[in-house]
């Protein structure tokens, strides 16, 4: 599996995820949801750089341009509920895009353990399609990685983008591990070293669902 940090690059994406990191500028609600819809954006437009292009003609008023267009197929799915606003930036670009949703959580057994439970799973055939799947935190890997086995049951995709904000080196190392080494790229804006034992990331950024959407039960 290829990792690629575009954090590690001086952008304006730094300037998003500094917000999103930042306790007080994080209480806006509606900030953190539009900072997870730009780094979708950005992510969007870095991956839309790997696909498979032909030249088409384009009528205009004057004439034919012949342009440089995507030939992919494309499926955006999204780990809710952490996932949507992060969703929504990569369908602003990739408008065209068929959709996928997952309810995957943790499910405490006792103490700390817990085990990933699917909910629910709607989507639509994979078979030869580029799957991006998105998920804003990536602490264990264990949610992406059982939600990425459930979707090829639609089919098995060309590729599979997984885009994760914030991961931690665990997880990054588990995805390795466990995903196809040429089938999958991950792409992040942070790596953070610490996972505590209740497997949050740190520094990380909190529950990004919570920061979305507001505190669940």
């Amino acid at each position: 599996m290829r990792v690629i940090n575009l954090g590690e690059k001086n952008s304006v994406l730094n300037k998003f995820v500094a917000q999103m990191r930042d306790s007080k500028v994080q209480k806006d609600s509606m900030r953190f949801r539009r900072n997870l819809e730009r780094l979708g954006e950005i992510f969007a437009y870095e991956i839309s750089q790997t696909f498979n292009y032909s030249e088409k003609p384009v009528q205009t008023p004057l004439g034919i341009a012949d342009m440089r267009l995507y030939d992919d197929k494309l499926v955006v799915a999204t780990i809710l509920r952490a996932g949507l606003p992060l969703h929504q930036g990569i369908l602003n670009y990739f408008d065209d895009a068929q959709n996928a949703f997952v309810a995957a959580y943790r499910k405490y057994d006792k103490g700390e353990d817990f085990h990933i439970n699917i909910e629910y799973a709607s989507s639509p055939g994979l078979e030869g399609k580029i799957l991006i799947l998105a998920d804003t935190m990536l602490a264990t890997g264990a949610s992406l990685e059982i939600t990425y086995r459930r979707l090829c049951e639609e089919g098995e995709p060309l590729h599979t983008h997984l885009v994760c904000p914030i991961a931690s080196t665990y997880a990054v190392e588990f995805l390795k591990k466990h995903l196809p080494a040429d089938k999958v790229t991950l792409w992040v804006a942070a790596i953070d070293e610490e996972l505590t034992g209740k497997s949050y990331i740190v520094p990380g950024l909190g529950d990004a669902g919570d920061l979305a959407f507001g505190i669940k039960k």
